[in-house]
């Protein structure tokens, strides 16, 4: 395969079946909820700046993931992609 085809980007290396995106796992499912909560709650409140961080934190926690259980190039890059935007967010 080489590296410019969709089937090297997307292609499962366990299953053989080209994997773009997934059922969500459980930090998917707590980002959410973080961001339910930071939504429904004051800006300022105490409970909406934990929520806001720990989603930072599960996004990291995803990414990092990504990167090291991946199925395919595609979903590796897309958490180092994710890594970086949560990264700008906190230097910014």
């Amino acid at each position: 395969m080489r590296v410019l085809s969709r089937r090297w980007w997307f292609e499962n290396r366990t299953t053989g079946q080209l994997t773009i995106v997934q059922i969500p796992n459980w930090e998917i499912w707590a980002i959410g909820a973080a961001w339910l909560i930071v939504r429904l709650t004051d800006g300022g409140s105490a409970v909406g700046r934990v929520a806001d961080s720990a989603g930072v934190g599960l996004w990291l926690v995803w990414g990092a993931d990504e990167i090291l259980r991946g199925v395919n190039p595609w979903r590796r890059l897309l958490g180092a992609a994710v890594i970086g935007w949560q990264l700008v967010g906190l230097i910014t």
